[in-house]
């Protein structure tokens, strides 16, 4: 089975995009509202994702999801460098796991749980 990461993307990302092979990989989503690119992945590396993260979830389209923003940046930096979305690009994103372990780490830190009030 073939499964997807998603990757938003502003206009700075489309910029980094122009000119690349990947440009024309770049779908509309919501009424146009938001581009996206789409990394295809097989079993193997979304069992590695799931595993890296206990956040991680496949959706009812076979798309991972909630994974941390770490991970979803270093993923979007590997698709400019290798101006490609195959499999490859995540698969040099695993090799630096830890690192990008630690970086979601911070995030969880940095971003705390909204207080709600209760009377």
């Amino acid at each position: 089975m073939e499964y997807t990461i998603e990757v938003f993307l502003d206009d700075y990302r489309i910029g980094k995009l122009k000119g690349t092979p990947v440009e024309s990989q770049i779908d509309a989503v919501f009424g146009g509202e938001l581009k996206v690119v789409r990394v295809k992945v097989g079993e193997e590396i979304k069992g590695e994702v799931l595993k890296a993260f206990e956040s991680a979830r496949i959706d009812s389209r076979a798309c991972i999801t909630d994974t941390p923003v770490a991970f979803k940046r270093a993923v979007f930096d590997e698709i400019v460098k290798q101006k490609s979305l195959g499999e490859e690009v995540v698969k040099a994103v695993l090799a630096r796991i830890d690192e990008i372990k630690e970086l979601a780490a911070k995030e969880s830190e940095y971003l705390p749980a909204p207080e709600i009030e209760t009377e």
